[in-house]
């Protein structure tokens, strides 16, 4: 077992959830009475543990309790899920979940039931992709990087972050709408891909602003475009993939907090309170900016809509594009 990353209060940061709860915090009467867990659905160093870890610094404080962020990488989070399903609903297990959680229920058959097992707390971040690529490849425009991939089918390398991941089918849907052949390439989280993209083992992405944009301002990665509707604030000159050339195409990678079925209801009114206060700190949300996301705090009606309408979206794109987790 991996050992759990211990965030001290002393450093100011905090997460969510342990087990067992004592009856009077069962009935929401004395929460938090102890370390709260928070399970996130990806390894460390990509966007989703940043979201977790910048909101928990705040969290933290607001609920005088230390947290326990637990980092559990693979099958696009389905490990993750799988955990925090059988997880006490007493409020002090929390799991961070990105859209991959969602696409990646679409195809595969998993021992969980995203929309069964869990209740929504709240969508806390937003960060539309970035089709980035490797510095080395001689393209330097969308329009290029077709031309490219349609001079040498099968020859590009995408990475992703699993088989069955957003990412994963961001890639796929951009090759069947642009009549190109790639192959994809999937890792065990952000971290291991951003590591073989930098190195140019793969050549291209579609991963999340919070995930590489840092790099590409250093200009470790070139940045094509981006998969929005509009122009980023963070980089003006970027134009969309619709711009671009690729009609209707936008893929945003958003991030989310939700507990086991079955937590009581005072526990997830005054877990929303606390965590819509973090994400409108305003040092959250400026952080968030440096990378393009946008914090996010709907209430947990809004977060259920939200993952409800995901759902039917990528069910159709998947099924168009054929992806299965296999």
């Amino acid at each position: 077992m991996k050992p759990k990353l211990r965030i001290g209060a002393a450093a100011g940061l905090a997460a969510a959830l342990a087990i067992a709860a004592p009856p009077g915090a069962a009935q929401g009467t004395a929460y938090p009475v102890k370390p709260i867990r928070m399970i996130v659905a990806s390894g460390a160093g990509g966007g989703l543990d940043f979201v977790a870890r910048l909101v928990a610094i705040p969290l933290s404080e607001a609920l005088g309790q230390s947290v326990v962020v637990d980092n559990r990488a693979g099958a696009s989070g389905s490990i993750a899920a799988e955990l925090a399903s059988r997880a006490a609903p007493d409020g002090y297990t929390l799991m961070m979940l990105s859209a991959s959680l969602v696409v990646y229920g679409i195809v595969t058959k998993t021992p969980y039931d995203l929309y069964r097992d869990f209740d929504p707390l709240s969508q806390v971040a937003a960060s539309p992709y970035i089709l980035t690529v490797h510095p080395s490849l001689p393209v330097k425009s969308v329009a290029e990087l077709i031309a490219y991939a349609k001079a040498n089918p099968a020859k590009l390398n995408f990475a992703s972050t699993g088989n069955a991941s957003l990412a994963h089918l961001a890639g796929e849907l951009f090759a069947s709408s642009t009549g190109t052949k790639l192959v994809h390439v999937p890792y065990k989280g952000v971290g291991a891909a951003l590591t073989d993209l930098l190195s140019g083992q793969v050549q291209m992405s579609f991963l999340s602003g919070g995930s590489v944009y840092s790099q590409v301002r250093v200009q470790r990665l070139r940045a094509l475009a981006i998969a929005s509707t509009t122009r980023a604030k963070m980089a003006p000159e970027l134009p969309t993939l619709i711009e671009a050339g690729v009609p209707g195409y936008a893929v945003t990678q958003w991030h989310g907090l939700l507990v086991p079925r079955g937590t009581p209801r005072a526990v997830i009114d005054r877990l929303h309170k606390e965590i819509a206060k973090a994400v409108h700190r305003p040092e959250v949300t400026s952080r968030l900016a440096l990378d393009g996301t946008d914090g996010i705090a709907s209430s947990p009606q809004e977060f259920a809509a939200h993952l409800r309408s995901e759902r039917e979206r990528w069910t159709k794109v998947a099924k168009a594009a054929n992806i299965s987790s296999h």
